[in-house]
């Protein structure tokens, strides 16, 4: 090991990422975020270097198997979801307001496009993951506590209802026009909305979705 210009050994310094690099990586996730919403994770690479403005090479770089950049995608949606969680519980005096802006932004994140990436070979117990999705989903239960103690949201309905609801109406549907049906999301999101809050207007049949049903294998 090296000495200092004071005689003191240095520690081997680990190189930093180069900040053109993490925007290079951003832009990246970023690019296969939106194309893997609109066209599914087997999307070609060239396709996303292309949107993301940047080479192949640098592309495969960062992201050297497929696995790697679904697995870097669904962290990313997860991440900026559980901030769009904790913003509205922290911003939103309101608590129904907390919820009703929580589940137009996860909409607008189109988490409903990380059920396709989740299947195959990924990984449902990476530990990054098991962290993002405990951090999820403490963040919405807290949104759904609140607002049911506020006796703002019905008392029959469970934090996997909204997450169903979500998963349903920002998927795209198969079809080459399906996009077009993006324009409906926010519209019909505010109509499910309408009917959690209180007074409950009918008898739900069957049985809230809690998050422990949502962990079940299919």
């Amino acid at each position: 090991m090296g000495e200092t210009a004071n005689g003191v050994c240095g520690a081997r310094r680990v190189p930093r990422p180069r900040a053109d690099a993490l925007r290079n990586r951003e832009r990246i996730v970023g690019a296969a975020r939106e194309m893997f919403v609109e066209f599914g994770p087997d999307v070609p690479f060239d396709e996303i270097a292309r949107r993301a403005g940047v080479g192949n090479a640098t592309l495969y770089r960062h992201f050297p198997e497929r696995a790697a950049l679904v697995h870097e995608v669904v962290l990313s949606v997860m991440s900026r979801t559980t901030e769009l969680a904790r913003d509205a519980a922290e911003e939103e005096s309101d608590t129904f307001d907390a919820v009703r802006r929580f589940a137009h932004g996860a909409a607008d994140e189109r988490i409903g496009a990380l059920c396709p990436m989740l299947a195959g070979v990924f990984d449902l117990d990476h530990p990054e993951l098991l962290v993002e999705r405990a951090r999820l989903e403490e963040a919405v239960q807290g949104l759904f506590d609140r607002a049911q103690q506020a006796g703002r949201l019905r008392a029959d309905v469970a934090v996997g209802d909204l997450l169903v609801a979500l998963s349903q109406l920002t998927r795209p549907l198969p079809g080459t026009g399906c996009l077009v049906m993006d324009r409906f999301v926010h519209r019909h999101l505010q109509l499910f909305l309408d009917g959690l809050e209180t007074p409950a207007r009918s008898v739900l049949p069957g049985t809230a979705a809690t998050l422990e049903d949502l962990r079940q294998p299919s």
